[in-house]
């Protein structure tokens, strides 16, 4: 696509990278044929395609309006386009390039700036939000049906992780809403590891990865983030860390960028692109380790597999966990339109409650048509955004590995 940045444009720190992603679009719209919001839409501009033209358009000096926002918003960074596209676009950095400007140029409704202010701040501190999560829980009988609805029911308690017991270390990073709604994930895989011989070393200094700042448009509050859990990892990793696990793939997606979205920064470059080489979603870690040893006891559970977005698109991960789960002895379904996002997409189902909603009943649709008992995913936006339509039980994946693992 032949382009012509304006002076402002051109002073931006990664206008080089947006002319060069434009220029690597040949506008041959086949992402649109997998964009969920343009089969929903039905509208270009709604799509990957459309989409590029208007950042074009913005860094080009040309006007932009709410409209041109609410267009920008409506993508779910969801990566289908990047899967589909021939021409190798890197659309999601175009992308943030583009909402970063116009989050600059086109000031929001107080409403608008209100809500997103209140999910960077409540939802990146654990603590805060487990209390709030609480309270919301004994308050929901009250609550407005359309409030209630997101509020996630009580789930499994966490069983006790195993110590330090082991020569191989590994780190994980908690995340910030998981440990809250779903605190038996990241204990099983400890659990899970322990058993193949792996200890996990926590670091309470390490927090939200930042990618829920970085995708509201707080770029700058999102790679402090990043520096923060760094400088919190890197003494392990200097003491011989061998990877650093996340159970949450959306979290994993994002650490594996630090190295890319850091590295102009003199201080960090060099440790972020460290940091993203360790980083290893759980099912990269569990896929390099046999079971054969430790007996497997699945009893054919009939079950459906929801592969997030930032599983197979963004880490090109998709098949993995399905792998892992039928070695296991699982029934695994089949799931028509595996690759379309479920609408959860971090604070997308908060933002843009219908197309969420849309989406995450099509997708509970698709998952449910062979008939599961089960659904199990690989991250907890989506976990709870598909259990909070109340119909077919959503749990982690790892939980079901360590269900039919023999116990020692």
């Amino acid at each position: 696509m032949q382009t012509n940045l304006s002076e402002a444009a051109r002073s931006l720190p990664r206008a080089g990278e947006a002319e060069s992603i434009l220029r690597s679009c040949v506008h041959c719209g086949f992402c649109n044929a997998t964009c969920p919001t343009y089969q929903v839409l039905g509208n270009e501009l709604d799509g990957p395609r459309g989409r590029i033209y208007l950042i074009k358009q913005l860094l080009e000096g040309k006007e932009v309006t709410e409209k041109t926002q609410l267009h920008l918003d409506r993508c779910l960074t969801c990566r289908n386009c990047e899967t589909t596209c021939p021409s190798g676009v890197t659309y999601h950095a175009l992308l943030d390039i583009g909402r970063a400007e116009i989050e600059r140029r086109v000031p929001r409704p107080v409403a608008q700036r209100a809500l997103r202010e209140g999910l960077r701040h409540v939802i990146a501190r654990p603590g805060l939000f487990n209390v709030l999560l609480k309270a919301g829980r004994i308050a929901k009988p009250l609550l407005p049906s359309s409030l209630a609805k997101k509020i996630p029911g009580r789930t499994i308690v966490a069983k006790p992780r195993p110590p330090a017991r082991h020569a191989r270390r590994m780190l994980m990073l908690e995340g910030c809403v998981q440990p809250s709604i779903s605190p038996n994930t990241n204990a099983a895989a400890a659990r899970v590891l322990d058993r193949l011989g792996i200890s996990i070393e926590r670091v309470p200094q390490a927090g939200c990865c930042g990618a829920t700042d970085y995708h509201l448009n707080a770029q700058h509050a999102g790679l402090d983030r990043a520096r923060r859990n760094i400088d919190a990892w890197w003494p392990a990793i200097e003491a011989g860390a061998e990877a650093i696990i996340q159970t949450a793939s959306g979290c994993g997606a994002f650490v594996k960028e630090y190295g890319h979205l850091l590295r102009d920064d003199a201080l960090y470059a060099g440790k972020a692109a460290r940091v993203s080489a360790l980083a290893q979603d759980l099912v990269e870690v569990l896929n390099a380790e046999r079971f054969d040893a430790l007996g497997v006891t699945a009893d054919r559970k009939r079950i459906a597999f929801h592969c997030p977005c930032t599983l197979q698109h963004a880490q090109k991960l998709g098949g993995a966990v399905e792998s892992i789960l039928t070695r296991l002895g699982f029934d695994l379904t089949d799931v028509p339109d595996a690759h379309l996002c479920c609408g959860s997409a971090g604070t997308y189902s908060i933002t843009q409650p219908e197309l969420a909603t849309t989406l995450r009943d099509r997708k509970l649709d698709a998952l449910e048509s062979g008939r599961p008992v089960l659904i199990a995913t690989a991250n907890i936006g989506c976990q709870t955004h598909l259990g909070g339509a109340n119909r077919t039980s959503v749990r982690h994946w790892i939980e079901l590995v360590e269900d039919a693992l023999q116990a020692p």
